[in-house]
Formats: structure tokens, C-alpha cells, sequence
């Protein structure tokens, strides 16, 4: 028989299939019997009592360990925490930082939730708490950090989240959600692939980047809040924003000629600006010279008119006089700058050459200023 090593064949008050005896000692293999229990108990605790030691005492021993047990329900909670009463393993309320006190086990217990410390979750790549320090970032996750954008483009976005527990709501917290951090994870990819779809490549590169961070926050919140998790999202930091890697150089190539168009038309603009003012200033300029002359012509033709007149008034008056006068005053002009000879008509009637030897003093006198 397969048992025949284990100590011999199977007697009939062998209750065991190994042959060995019935462990409760009972006949038929039944279970024990509780009186003939608590009588071995209580003849072994009288054993270990001192001698006198009745039922009194046992009940003054009793009363004594209710009471040890009642007083090991008091418990501590630190500065940066929360503490949850919890009673049959159900919620009765919650208590702050100092002693408190709450059923002990098996009937009570208290979940401690550190409210205060901030929890950091970084979402497209992953880093070691010692490169953390450095801020060199550890192996990539794509399957995390890629994201497509409202004009079909890829986007790698890299960011990170700091949230903490509600102070006001740890019961949520503690209660509602199974697995908090994967949580807050899911609901932020969640979130940034959202705010991401209803944008731009371009923009998301340049312009939006600043915007993303708190309207993917405002996102997160509402969505853990609907939850009810009694998560709190403190910020949203996005770290890099690229194209994929295999197009990085391509979209940096645009991004440069953007670059460089924006620079070019900032110049011309420049330019306008400088230019324009200048050739106003040039129109006004000739306008206003133009104006000038106008007033100066019509000022000397209004001159030269006023002083036809009072001749013609004075010619009026004695014409001999005047024509004489307007003889005389033509004749200096016109002959006060060139060289004259002069002619006396009454010697030439006498016989004599009529002509006046002249001495041309003011030859003399530029000739003596040469030297």
C-alpha cells in the first residue's frame, strides 16, 4: 500500500489517511466539543494563576485588558497630514494634525494621507530620482508623448504635473479611486491630447505654447474633480514641445524661413517708415516753397504796380520834369556798371575832336589792388 512507509497499514480508529490519530482526539473523527474546551482552558489558566486568584480576579484581568486595549486607540498625526477614522471599515470622519483617538483593531482603524507633499508625474519620458537633480531626462516614451495636432500634424509633447490631495476632500481621495496616481496620469495625457488636437503645429511651437499649460490644468481639475477624486492639480509644466524626430530637421528648416520672412518684412517696414516721412517732408517742403514764391511775386507785381502809379501821378503833374527824371534814373542803370566815353557836342562844334580824354581811374585802382 502507498502508505505502508508512513507507520503501517490503516487501523480502524485511524481517522487520518495517513494513519495517523484524529487530531481533535474525539471519537468518530467529529469535531471537538467547546465545553470540554473551555473546561482544559480554564484548569490550564489555573495552573498558570497564583493559587487564590478566583473569578474576580479573572474579571479584574479582564477589565484590565479592555482597558489596555481601548487605550491603544490613540494615535498621532503629523503637520502634513490627515487622518481617517474608520470604524467596522466604514468612514466616520477625519481628523487633523496632533493626538487623536479612535477605536483600536480589530473594530477601528485610521488611513494617514499626507495632504501637503506634492506628487510629480512626468508624462513622455521617464527619469531616475537621480537625474532628476540634473534635469537629464531618461528614456523616451512615444507612446505617451506623441500627439496629433487639429492640422494633421505629430506633435512631441513632454511635460510634467505636480498635483497633491485635496485638504478639504482626503476622504475622496482615499475612497473613490483605486489607483490615484495612474489616474491623474491618464486624465492628464487625456487632457494635453485634447487641448493639442484643437490646435496648430505652428502655433503650438511658437505663440500658444504659454497657453496650453493652464487650459490643459482648467481641463485636468474639472475632469478629476467630476471624479470626485480629491486630487488637486497645482500645475501643468510642459518641458519641450518638438515635431517628431524624424521630421525635426525639415520643420526647423520652416520655422527658419518663418523666421526669416518675418525678419525681412520688419525691415521693409523699417524702411517704409524712414522713407515715407522723408519724401512728406520733401512735398511739403517744395509746397511750401512754391507757396513763397507766389507771395513773392504777387508781393513785387503789386510793388512795381503801386509804383507805376504814383510816377504816373507825378508825370501828371510836370511831364517834362518826370520824363527827364525816368531818363536819368534808366540811363544809371544802365550805364553805372560799364566803361563810358564821353563826347562834348559843343567842342566838337567848335572844330575841336569833341572827344574827353578820360582817365580810367577804377582800371588803375584794381590793377594797384592785384599787386
Amino acid at each position: 500500500m502507498p502508505w505502508s512507509n508512513q507507520g503501517g497499514p490503516r487501523k480502524p480508529n485511524d481517522n487520518s489517511p495517513w494513519g495517523q490519530q484524529n487530531p481533535w482526539g474525539s471519537p468518530g473523527g467529529g469535531p471537538p466539543d467547546l465545553e470540554e474546551l473551555l473546561r482544559r482552558s480554564q484548569e490550564g489558566l489555573r495552573q498558570i494563576l497564583p493559587s487564590g486568584f478566583g473569578g474576580r480576579g479573572i474579571a479584574i484581568l479582564t477589565l484590565l485588558t479592555l482597558l489596555a486595549w481601548l487605550a491603544s486607540g490613540f494615535y498621532t498625526i503629523g503637520p502634513n497630514e490627515v487622518g481617517l477614522n474608520m470604524i467596522f471599515g466604514k468612514y466616520r470622519g477625519k481628523t487633523q494634525a496632533g493626538l487623536n483617538y479612535n477605536l483600536p483593531s480589530p473594530v477601528g482603524s485610521v488611513v494617514k494621507l499626507a495632504v501637503t507633499d506634492r506628487n510629480v508625474i512626468d508624462i513622455g519620458f521617464r527619469e531616475q530620482p537621480a537625474t532628476r537633480r540634473g534635469g537629464v531626462q531618461s528614456p523616451e516614451a512615444p507612446e505617451e508623448s506623441l500627439m496629433l495636432t487639429g492640422d494633421e500634424n505629430i506633435a512631441d509633447v513632454k511635460f510634467r504635473v505636480f498635483w497633491q490631495i485635496d485638504p478639504a476632500k482626503p476622504e475622496e481621495f482615499a475612497f473613490n479611486v483605486a489607483d490615484p496616481p495612474a489616474t491623474v496620469k491618464a486624465v492628464a495625457e487625456s487632457a494635453m491630447r485634447e487641448i493639442v488636437g484643437q490646435s496648430q503645429i505652428q502655433k503650438i511651437l511658437t505663440a500658444d505654447r504659454k497657453l496650453i499649460e493652464p487650459a490643459s490644468q482648467q481641463l485636468m481639475q474639472k475632469v478629476l474633480d467630476d471624479y470626485h477624486s480629491g486630487v488637486l492639480v497645482l500645475q501643468v509644466l510642459l518641458l519641450s514641445v518638438d515635431p517628431p524626430a524624424s521630421v525635426i530637421a525639415a520643420f526647423r528648416d520652416v520655422t527658419a524661413a518663418q523666421q526669416d520672412l518675418q525678419r525681412l518684412g520688419n525691415e521693409a517696414e523699417a524702411y517704409a517708415n524712414r522713407v515715407v516721412p522723408e519724401a512728406r517732408g520733401a512735398a511739403a517742403r517744395i509746397l511750401q516753397e512754391a507757396e513763397a514764391y507766389r507771395e513773392q511775386v504777387v508781393a513785387e507785381a503789386r510793388g512795381q504796380a503801386a509804383r507805376f502809379d504814383q510816377i504816373y501821378d507825378e508825370y501828371r503833374k510836370a511831364p517834362a520834369v518826370t520824363r527827364q527824371r525816368l531818363y536819368l534814373e534808366t540811363m544809371e542803370r544802365v550805364l553805372g556798371g560799364a566803361d563810358k566815353v564821353i563826347v562834348d557836342e559843343a567842342a566838337s562844334g567848335g572844330g575841336g575832336s569833341g572827344v574827353v580824354p578820360y582817365l580810367p581811374l577804377p582800371g588803375f585802382t584794381t590793377q594797384g589792388g592785384r599787386k
